[in-house]
């Protein structure tokens, strides 16, 4: 890489990421510290050598020609994937699930490699597929590529890392041009599984209504999906002989429905119970106060104690008083708002906004097919982490576990979340390059 080149950096892109981590460090400090002023916690430290293992990273990258990462995407993907399953299988068990492998204090979380070297092998394929017509086909095929490292990751069990390879799968087959049917099929069937996992839980929230308990029941199940399966065979014949499009859209309904009742079985299925009942308070986290809905209670209580302003660095009391759990690493932007109140939650949306749009003008700007498509699976990913974090805090998304990148307690999160702005600002170098 020549000097010239470094010059290009997109330094406004890199600097955000950077002034993102500082105030990831500064707050994990401030986690550790009691009410008392004792430092119990030597987390930043760790996070500090983090943060320069992950700058070193994402220079690395932006020297190298991202285009040499075609070829090898499949072996980092395949890789990925052998390290999920032996992680599933042997991994350390943390938090309820086994996500983790490692030797003694060191360890990685391999699903947060495995949404990068998804994103780039789904970016090969997508690249390789754009002169293909069928779209259900290249549909399918992203698919199965997002779906095998979710599904692993779904059985260890870590909910809230398996979510954020929808947004990625649907953020890139968005770009890539393939039909929108296919995308608001499969979104929809996320929002209708998302009821139906909550649906038999009605009881905790409003009262007896013993009949939605049958979702869960195997004989219902498969009895509704035979019906709704017949339903779109009866369509079908109607399709073929008429030609009237109600009879496509009555298959399609009929399709999205039989996915939904699907996968909310199996989900009930492989999630906890603990995992079931975050969905349930975030509808009403009072109806577990002391227990599943505690931490948004807190979490709420410390953003708007922070006020305007903020009680000022090191002087926060939610978190100095230990009444919010996973400070560190879910709730981190709770620390922060309360310490630097709605001035600094703004700043931290200025900087992930600044980030989003950076990529955003990347993946218009580059000629290269490729580099777009992974530009695009890096902002769905960032934006997904961004939403749903912040939200959790501020009780309007359910509590998944997903980190805020860059600021979230975390070697592996913070290496990936860097490797990423590392392959962005690379695109960006060579962005006028065939």
């Amino acid at each position: 890489m020549k000097l010239r080149d470094f010059l290009e950096i997109d330094f406004s892109l890199f600097f955000a990421a950077i002034i993102l981590t500082f105030f990831g460090i500064l707050f994990i400090y401030s986690s550790g510290i009691t009410s008392t002023g004792v430092l119990v916690s030597n987390e930043y430290v760790r996070q500090i050598v983090w943060a320069i293992s992950g700058i070193m990273a994402a220079l690395f990258l932006a020297m190298i020609n991202y285009r040499r990462l075609y070829d090898l995407s499949f072996y980092f993907y395949l890789g990925t994937l052998i390290l999920l399953v032996y992680t599933c299988l042997f991994g350390r068990l943390v938090n309820g699930a086994r996500a983790w492998i490692g030797i003694g204090s060191f360890g990685i979380q391999p699903s947060e490699f495995a949404k990068i070297t998804t994103i780039l092998f789904l970016a090969r394929y997508l690249e390789s597929s754009r002169r293909n017509k069928n779209h259900l086909i290249r549909f399918a095929f992203s698919c199965i590529i997002v779906f095998i490292p979710m599904v692993i990751i779904l059985l260890q069990p870590d909910f809230g890392t398996s979510l954020v390879f929808i947004p990625i799968l649907l953020g890139m087959t968005f770009i890539a041009g393939i039909s929108f049917r296919y995308i608001i099929f499969l979104s929809a069937g996320i929002i209708f599984t998302g009821i139906f996992m909550v649906l038999p839980h009605w009881h905790i929230l409003w009262g007896t209504m013993p009949f939605f308990s049958i979702l869960t029941n195997v004989r219902f199940v498969a009895v509704c999906a035979a019906a709704l399966f017949l339903v779109m065979v009866i369509a079908f014949i109607g399709f073929r002989l008429y030609k009237k499009r109600y009879f496509f859209w009555i298959i399609y309904g009929s399709a999205i429905v039989v996915f939904s009742l699907g996968v909310s079985f199996v989900t009930h299925r492989v999630l906890k119970d603990y995992q079931i009942m975050r969905l349930i308070v975030f509808l009403d986290p009072n109806v577990d106060p002391r227990g599943a809905g505690w931490n948004i209670i807190q979490s709420i209580t410390a953003i708007g104690s922070g006020g305007l302003w903020g009680k000022g660095y090191l002087q926060g009391t939610q978190s100095h008083y230990r009444f919010l759990p996973q400070q560190s690493t879910d709730f981190i932007f709770s620390i922060f708002t309360e310490e630097w109140g709605l001035l600094g939650g703004i700043l931290v949306f200025a900087l992930f906004l600044l980030i989003c749009l950076r990529f955003i003008k990347i993946m218009k700007t580059t000629s290269d097919v490729f580099g777009s498509f992974i530009v695009a699976g890096l902002s769905a990913m960032y934006i997904f982490h961004f939403l749903i974090n912040v939200g959790m805090t501020m009780g309007i998304m359910p509590i998944t576990g997903i980190p805020l990148l860059f600021m979230s307690y975390g070697g592996s999160a913070l290496i990936s979340a860097m490797i990423g702005i590392g392959l962005a600002l690379s695109i960006y170098i060579r962005r006028y390059q065939h």
